[in-house]
């Protein structure tokens, strides 16, 4: 194929995709492109992507066929298609529905269509002993290895399309309020929100019932979940990050809901009720009392007859949690979360265990509708003092990015900050307490970390809400599920290195819809030439992905009028 210069991908043989983004059709490339391929790097002007298995599983179960990834590539891409990425991406999605998992007289069969992979699996260890032979291109598959053989087969390459169905479950209506109880205002699904709720169920238990569903913070997961809920109609196990998002879960349950209090349950440290609807914690689940011991709460899951669990924030779902969800993949599964992104690279497991994205909202476009804030992203880049610079000089890697990220220099740009934005509701959010305790010292400002009691975090995020607080110095206790809805500013003084997942949460505390200008400013201070530097290119390559621009500017230089 000749050249074409007016289109703005170059796509290459090693499933790298390279778009320029000062091109005139930069937004709607990208926004296409991301549904099948993975953002790597931002460079000034040409954003690289990488085509994996996984993103193309994704992108199949979302509904894209190889003829229409290969249209849409060869369609915006200057040279065309290498004929080695061709074939690749029509071998790797072909591979998508291979294998099934289905259920026949009451035994759960897996169906494989290719037959040298049926013999291939057939000859392997472990699978000749777990598995059995029942007729040409399928195997018995022993129940409790339902997840088993999930995770194992997508090592493979070949991801099972699990359409075995889910345990009956107990029955426990519940429906949508017209109203919410507690200010009686109307109340309905935006529109975004039922498509998902709708592409989760798809075709109810045969291939709807697991999925993973993918909306910026701000725009209402809790609400999705609860109309998930009634849709299912079962008993229902939610596991979130923390104690404040089990309260919040409770209070929308309650408010949204005609559940009554008797059948909702808290089990958390402080307390233990196993009801129809259960809302815990991760931590609780992993808890035990030294390494070897066992977790004493993970037979939560088999307390009641769940009919539906829902993972919140399932990109923090931790590894033994993983383990049990592996045994229950007889019920059914929802995943909630901004990101699908995870630093300890288990995206497959959640593709596996949980099940695959169903739906993912464009943030732009839902800021665009005026569903999340309009945000602003700036990075400001401050220097370190001469005698910082020799100390991170001579300190070991392991150690640099501390020195960095609680630069004293910082400080002086937060003023700067909070003196532009005197008068909104402010959330200052860091890594180390130190720094915190510094800069709340210094601000005469409320520190929050996960050392105070609970009560105490809820009564200052209450008085945050009401207005007798305008700036809170929080850890990252904050980074998750707190619903702060008129935060309006966020400045970010340190991080978990270049942890992604994080940057997108730190942002979502500012998203919620704000009257007026609909408009939240979020910063990034960090130091200049240092690792802190580059962990910030890292940390921002999600929300890249997702639409938003950093101004990027020097600290020197910079009055607060960016």
């Amino acid at each position: 194929m000749k050249y074409r210069p007016d289109r703005p991908l170059i796509v290459q043989g090693n499933r790298t995709v390279l778009l320029e983004s000062d091109h005139p059709r930069f937004t709607e490339v990208r926004d296409r492109l991301s549904a099948l391929a993975e953002l790597v790097k931002t460079p000034e002007h040409l954003h690289t992507y990488r085509i994996t298995d996984l993103s193309l599983w994704n992108a199949a179960a979302s509904g894209w066929s190889a003829e229409e990834i290969h249209a849409f590539l060869n369609e915006e891409s200057k040279f065309g298609l290498p004929a080695s990425l061709r074939k690749e991406v029509e071998e790797t999605v072909g591979r998508y529905g291979v294998l099934k998992l289905i259920t026949r007289d009451n035994r759960l069969i897996l169906s494989v269509e290719d037959p040298d992979l049926f013999r291939r699996l057939r000859r392997s260890t472990p699978w000749k002993h777990r598995l059995t032979p029942v007729s040409k291109g399928c195997f018995e598959v022993p129940k409790h290895l339902r997840g088993w053989v999930k995770q194992e087969i997508i090592r493979w390459g070949y991801p099972v399309g699990d359409q075995a169905g889910y345990a009956r479950g107990e029955s426990i209506p519940l429906r949508l309020r017209e109203r919410t109880r507690s200010e009686g205002s109307l109340f309905r699904l935006r529109s975004y929100q039922q498509r998902a709720v709708d592409a989760f169920h798809c075709e109810g238990d045969v291939t709807g019932g697991n999925g993973v569903l993918v909306l910026p913070c701000g725009a209402g997961k809790t609400v999705i979940g609860i109309a998930v809920m009634e849709k299912v109609g079962k008993a229902t196990l939610i596991l979130t990050p923390h104690t404040t998002s089990v309260r919040q879960w409770i209070r929308e349950l309650l408010d949204k809901t005609d559940l009554t209090e008797e059948q909702v349950g808290e089990y958390t440290a402080s307390r233990k009720e196993v009801r129809p609807v259960t809302v815990a914690t991760y931590q609780i689940l992993t808890h035990r009392s030294g390494d070897s011991d066992p977790f004493i709460h993970m037979n939560l899951f088999e307390q009641r007859d769940w009919g539906l669990v829902i993972y919140d924030e399932v990109h923090l779902l931790p590894a033994p949690v993983f383990r049990a969800t592996a045994d229950i993949q007889v019920r059914r599964r929802l995943g909630l979360t901004a990101t699908l992104v995870r630093e300890d690279g288990r995206e497959e497991d959640v593709f596996s265990l949980i099940g695959p994205k169903k739906f993912e909202a464009n943030w732009k476009e839902m800021e665009n509708d005026r569903w999340i804030a309009r945000a602003r992203c700036t990075e400001v880049r401050t220097p370190l003092s001469t005698d910082r610079k020799r100390e991170y000089a001579q300190a070991p890697r392991q150690r640099r990015y501390r020195i960095a990220a609680e630069n004293p220099g910082k400080i002086e740009v937060l003023k700067k900050v909070l003196h532009k934005h005197q008068g909104l509701k402010t959330l200052i959010i860091g890594q180390y307490l130190d720094q915190l305790k510094e800069v709340a010292a210094l601000l005469k400002a409320p520190l929050i970390t996960g050392a105070m009691a609970q009560k105490d975090r809820e009564d200052l995020f209450d008085r945050f809400r009401r207005g007798e607080e305008s700036v809170l110095v929080v850890s990252k206790v904050a980074n998750f599920a707190v619903d702060l809805p008129d935060a309006r500013v966020a400045v970010q003084i340190s991080g978990t290195f270049g942890s992604r997942q994080e940057e997108a949460q730190r942002l979502g505390r500012i998203l919620r819809p704000k009257q007026g200008e609909n408009e939240a400013f979020f910063y990034n201070i960090i130091s200049r030439d240092t690792v802190d530097q580059e962990y910030a290119m890292h940390r921002q390559l999600f929300l890249v992905e997702r639409g938003y621009r950093y101004e990027v500017t020097e600290s020197e230089a910079w009055e607060g009028e960016g």
